[in-house]
């Protein structure tokens, strides 16, 4: 929320399976599940491609660890952070293991595959280390460590998208699911360690896409998130090369499936996001109006140390294009304060552009060094931890006044929300999203349930929040 954005964004971590889901392809052998994931939407997805990998094998999920025979910890690499708390976590794990003689604790993710065997040494409780392209040998890796042997695969793949399996929808609302479009990243920017962890970039089969959110809908779903380290690079084509599809030509292809059918994508990259996406955008009614525009930093001597591949010149043309293009198009970023050598005078460039696009919304971190990072191995992280917090500080601030002032923009007019649920806070009141991406929170009315799409008069608001009322 907007009102509590911090360098914590990464960390976010939820549990596994609020119900227990038996699987249609195999029997029940008895055993149970439990994952956790750790970071960004694509590890979220990722544990939906492992829930159904094993509920093949024939178990069933659980939300209670002490009650699993295997656990699964999906993990983030992005941050110091993430990391701590995942070794914090895998603590947490160590008296259910005790209480349960044959439980089994496998890491997955960025840290398995940053880490590697390393985490057998360190952590004597994991038995098993899967990397991110790794997760069809679970099978056989479960089945050594019922044998007794702990083992490890992470190894990269130039073609695995997973595009074959149905995701288990773990933890889902019912309204919105998740669709990954690509694997990996070439991008290498030099803060970042996902190139080293997920490998190369390769794009998954269109008509797989298609067929993945015809499948969502149809089961009710009225919302898919394409998911990509940067979607805006999509390119897939046949292994004869008589078809050939590009980001813009498949938000087009999803947003037939069905005009109730809501599409949204992240994460856009400033360098790939082409006007033909804007376009296509903006002549389709049910692809949302929000794009996330990662900048970084709004100076162009830092954006090239950190190999970001445009200038801040670029960014603002972008910028300037989704304004002219698509104009109630809502924005947010990825910010990053103190990266290394940034100077005051380079900082206040990056507030000055903030108050030129003023964004809905940002995350916005303190530089964190990632071991084996092109930053790490190159630069100096010289810029110190106090400097670092008071300029976040001062960006977490202006963006709050950012977020409000266009929050209070809103005020007055109807937009049309679609309900994912009852308010965190009282099951009196509904809770759901605009177009736009903004959390609308707005009395119950028992004509309307989760996944109907409803009219709101927005009344008020905070940073984070519009409230209003039903006016259909």
């Amino acid at each position: 929320m907007l009102d509590q954005i911090s360098e914590k964004y990464h960390d976010e971590s939820r549990q596994g399976e609020a119900l227990m889901i038996e699987s249609p392809l195999a029997a029940h052998n008895g055993r149970k599940l439990f994952i956790e994931s750790y970071g960004c939407q694509m590890n979220f997805a990722d544990s939906e491609v492992v829930a159904s990998i094993m509920l093949e094998m024939g178990f069933q999920t659980t939300n209670d660890f002490n009650d699993a025979d295997v656990i699964f910890i999906n993990t983030c690499s992005i941050r110091e952070n993430a990391e701590q708390r995942v070794r914090k976590r895998l603590t947490d794990f160590k008296a259910a293991k005790k209480n349960k003689p044959g439980m089994i604790v496998g890491v997955l993710g960025c840290m398995a595959e940053r880490l590697k065997a390393k985490f057998l040494e360190e952590e004597k409780l994991v038995d098993v280390v899967v990397g991110p392209d790794a997760y069809r040998d679970l099978p056989k890796l479960i089945q050594s460590a019922d044998e007794g042997t702990k083992s490890v695969n992470v190894l990269l793949s130039r073609d695995e998208t997973y595009g074959d399996i149905s995701p288990i929808r773990l933890n889902s609302n019912g309204v919105s699911g998740f669709i990954s479009i690509t694997r990996g990243c070439d991008n290498m920017c030099s803060f970042c360690v996902v190139p080293f962890t997920r490998g190369r970039e390769r794009s998954r089969d269109a008509h797989s896409i298609v067929n993945e959110a015809k499948d969502l809908f149809d089961n009710g779903f009225r919302e898919v998130v394409l998911l990509g380290q940067n979607v805006d690079s999509y390119h897939w084509k046949n292994e004869e090369e008589t078809e050939q599809v590009n980001f813009a030509q498949l938000l087009a292809m999803v947003a037939n499936v069905h005009p109730a059918l809501r599409v949204r994508f992240s994460t856009s990259h400033p360098k790939d996001l082409t006007d033909e996406v804007l376009h296509t955008m903006a002549k389709t009614a049910n692809i949302c109006k929000n794009i996330h525009l990662p900048v970084q930093s709004g100076n162009s001597r830092v954006l090239e140390l950190m190999n970001r591949t445009y200038t801040r010149e670029w960014y603002i043309n972008r910028i300037e294009a989704i304004r002219n293009i698509i104009p109630e198009c809502a924005i947010s970023t990825d910010i990053i304060a103190g990266f290394c050598s940034e100077t005051e005078e380079e900082h206040q460039e990056t507030i000055s552009l903030m108050n030129l696009v003023r964004f809905e919304y940002a995350y916005m971190f303190t530089y964190s060094e990632r071991p084996g990072t092109p930053a790490a191995k190159k630069l100096k992280d010289d810029v110190p931890e106090e400097i670092k917090s008071k300029r976040l500080a001062e960006i977490v601030q202006l963006q709050r006044e950012h977020a409000l002032g266009r929050m209070n923009n809103q005020v007055g007019k109807t937009n049309q929300v679609l309900i994912d649920g009852f308010s965190k806070k009282s099951e009196n009141d509904f809770a759901g999203r605009t177009d736009q991406n903004l959390v609308v929170v707005f009395p119950v009315d028992k004509r309307f349930k989760k996944g109907d799409y409803v009219n709101v008069l927005i009344e008020k608001c905070t940073s984070a929040t519009l409230l209003g009322k039903i006016v259909n």
